[in-house]
């Protein structure tokens, strides 16, 4: 049976993801940027909490463990730099699955923005969260990692199907739009824009993307081929390039 996906805004910017095995009925919170706006979602929904699944370990993304562990006795699934945070019950790592009922989550390196991060990909239902590693048109800032670290772990997301949904966790979309306009000048983001704009106009969500939707778009995928990055000395050097003009970009 299918994965259920309960996404919700909260903070200023940052997007809750509530899923729940159909199967089971098991539930799980991806990351916990605010306790008790994901404690209201789950009592609207009347839905319990079994499993949080943090992506890294920053307060906007494992903020809310505690709280939500107290009130609803879920297990702390995460990378191990999540204790910097919060305790967690289980470390994992690359290569490692979280069962959530019938669901099963693969857990992918894609450190870069912090050295421990994560993506967790269900193949069954063809979706991925990918917390700050990608965003619709971007990728996180690199605060703890290494171009090509970053890089490798864009790779990563890259290879999977490109049906693939991506949630990410901020609506960046607007300033990530305006950036990869200034750096590429491709029909396939010109027709792409169209309606993303349409949707930032009204107000919708720009999340989730896919991966096919990404590899043709995004200038963070697409570094090595831009004019930016001309004289990179690899594809890790043409991402740092672009990641180095997206960081001093004020548009």
């Amino acid at each position: 049976m299918p994965l259920t996906i309960h996404q919700f805004r909260c903070l200023s910017d940052n997007y809750g993801y509530l899923v729940r095995d159909e199967a089971t009925g098991r539930v799980a919170a991806i990351d916990t940027p605010d306790a008790d706006v994901y404690a209201a979602e789950l009592d609207r929904l009347g839905w319990g909490l079994d499993l949080i699944l943090n992506t890294h370990w920053h307060r906007d993304h494992a903020g809310g463990n505690a709280a939500l562990k107290a009130r609803y006795g879920a297990r702390i699934v995460a990378p191990g730099e999540v204790t910097k945070t919060s305790p967690i019950d289980r470390e994992v790592r690359d290569g490692d699955t979280i069962e959530l009922g019938e669901t099963r989550f693969a857990v992918i390196d894609t450190g870069g923005h912090t050295l421990g991060h994560v993506s967790l990909h269900d193949a069954a239902d063809g979706v991925a969260f990918v917390g700050d590693t990608m965003f619709t048109l971007g990728c996180g800032r690199m605060f703890e990692g290494t171009p090509p670290q970053f890089w490798a772990s864009l790779g990563r997301l890259a290879a999977l199907p490109d049906a693939t949904r991506i949630f990410c966790a901020h609506e960046y979309t607007g300033s990530n739009l305006r950036f990869a306009r200034s750096v590429d000048e491709s029909a396939a983001l010109a027709a792409r824009a169209v309606g993303l704009e349409a949707k930032i106009a009204a107000g919708e969500p720009t999340v989730p993307t896919t991966i096919g939707e990404e590899k043709a778009t995004n200038p963070f995928l697409r570094a090595p081929g831009l004019a930016i990055a001309a004289g990179a000395k690899d594809a890790a050097d043409a991402f740092r390039i672009v990641r180095a003009a997206k960081d001093d970009f004020k548009g």
